[in-house]
């Protein structure tokens, strides 16, 4: 499992899961193709999740979900 972690302070740019671009996922999934192949990982099943954090007005943390299977292989 790979995890990518968005952290925000306001939603004027978007929500977490709209952050990630299609360019963004591409390289996701392709550095994380690398990093299985460079440590001779078995071929198995694997996943990315997305951690979104968000803090609110003097760094307060606003929330804090994962979710599961975020970046389609």
């Amino acid at each position: 499992m790979f995890v990518e972690v968005r952290t925000r302070t306001s939603r004027t740019l978007g929500t977490h899961e709209e952050s990630i671009t299609p360019t963004k996922r591409a390289h996701l999934v392709a550095t994380a193709q690398e990093y299985l192949e460079e440590h001779d990982a078995v071929a198995r099943d694997w996943r990315i999740d997305l951690v979104a954090v968000e803090f609110g007005p003097r760094g307060k943390l606003m929330r804090v979900d994962v979710l599961e299977n975020a970046v389609e292989l």
